[in-house]
């Protein structure tokens, strides 16, 4: 990728705000990759692996896409860009339909371990994951989601209990998740390779995106953040998830108005193209405007996020509420312009649909965001 300096930053308006050169020449490499190497067919079986997605994919997109280091700090060994550079190659992937962990592990994962005190097993666990040797996920860091105990005897830290729900927990090599103990919550980081955990696969709508129960006994940790910051470190985690998921939610609108406009200008009724109908006119018109709000919600998120991670709260709820909203509508309606064949497990269609119900209720559905909004601003 090109370096983060080769195009200055305007003076005159806050960096991530602005649209530069740079940003169209990362979703045009990213979408090139992703185009001769995440195919439908190759999504699908790599889908029913036994880790469910492609360590071939994978490797390209950490090892030539470098995108667990997309937004590192320079001084930590990544390429010092942002969230908003971030999310870019998050919307490719979602309009590529990718099951590989670049939203848990290239994202989230590599956040939290940004987020931690620096020691020297941090810096080794950050390292790998950046360079793709580790594999890390991140659990909803919620106390609906993480059941879990910490403890310390001597200078160990170790945990017991259970997390449910955690996206590609089955497979991780690390997670991280929120833990309590005497002085209060925690974030820790446990190793699945070595760790006493029993790992239980859960049924779920997208096959791409696997979910996994993790059971823990006496495992051995590693604290990343202590009680003082672990509450504030657990939230910005978790709007930076809802706005990875957002800007995955662009992707997905836009490849699904793209095709559907495709199709129905090359599907005939009555001597005619189905889309130049004004019924079809109107819903694809519709989408279209779904798709702008989408995609100006998730890239304000994100550029907020960039700029002070702190503040995105709110804006990280109206682009949840907005894009989960747009993707599911969107998903539906390409089923049905697209006809008989829209409702086949054959058709693209049909997986993009699966993945936009199995990813309304990981970190909150259109509902639960809007009411985040209500709570945000005092209503």
């Amino acid at each position: 990728m090109p370096s983060p300096h080769s195009h200055p930053w305007p003076e005159t308006e806050p960096p991530a705000m602005t649209p530069v050169a740079e940003h169209d020449d990362i979703r045009a490499v990213v979408r090139q990759l992703l185009d001769r190497h995440s195919t439908l067919e190759a999504g699908r079986l790599a889908a029913e692996s036994e880790i469910g997605y492609s360590p071939e994919l994978w490797s390209l997109l950490v090892k030539e896409m470098n995108v667990a280091a997309l937004a590192v700090p320079e001084e930590r060994g990544g390429l010092g860009y942002g969230v908003v550079e971030l999310g870019i190659v998050l919307e490719e992937c979602g309009r590529a339909l990718v099951g590989e962990p670049v939203l848990t592990s290239a994202t989230l994962g590599v956040h939290a371990l940004l987020a931690a005190d620096r020691c020297p097993q941090v810096d080794e666990l950050l390292g790998r994951v950046v360079q793709g040797e580790l594999v890390a996920t991140v659990t909803a860091l919620s106390e609906e989601t993480d059941f879990v105990d910490a403890t310390r005897t001597g200078g160990r830290w170790s945990v017991s209990g259970r997390a449910t729900n955690v996206v590609q927990g089955g497979a991780a090599d690390i997670v991280v998740l929120l833990g309590r103990g005497d002085e209060g919550p925690g974030l820790y980081a446990v190793d699945l390779r070595t760790a006493p955990v029993r790992r239980t696969e859960l049924p779920v709508i997208d096959p791409s995106r696997r979910q996994a129960n993790l059971l823990f006994d006496d495992a051995d940790a590693v604290r990343l953040v202590g009680p003082g910051d672990a509450v504030r470190t657990a939230a910005s985690l978790h709007s930076l998830g809802v706005i990875g998921l957002a800007c995955e939610h662009v992707g997905i609108v836009d490849r699904l108005l793209e095709s559907t406009t495709g199709y129905t200008m090359q599907r005939h009724q009555f001597g005619r193209a189905i889309g130049s109908f004004q019924a079809v006119k109107h819903r694809l018109a519709n989408t279209l405007v779904e798709l702008e709000k989408a995609r100006s919600a998730a890239r304000y998120a994100a550029a907020v996020f960039s700029e002070d991670p702190d503040s995105a709260a709110l804006p990280a709820a109206v682009a949840g509420a907005i894009c989960t909203e747009a993707a599911i509508g969107t998903a539906l309606e390409a089923v049905h312009l697209h006809g008989g064949v829209g409702f086949t497990w054959e058709h693209a269609a049909h997986s993009y649909v699966r993945r936009a119900l199995g990813d309304e209720p990981l970190l909150g559905d259109s509902r639960a965001h809007r009411s985040r909004v209500a709570d945000l601003v005092g209503l």
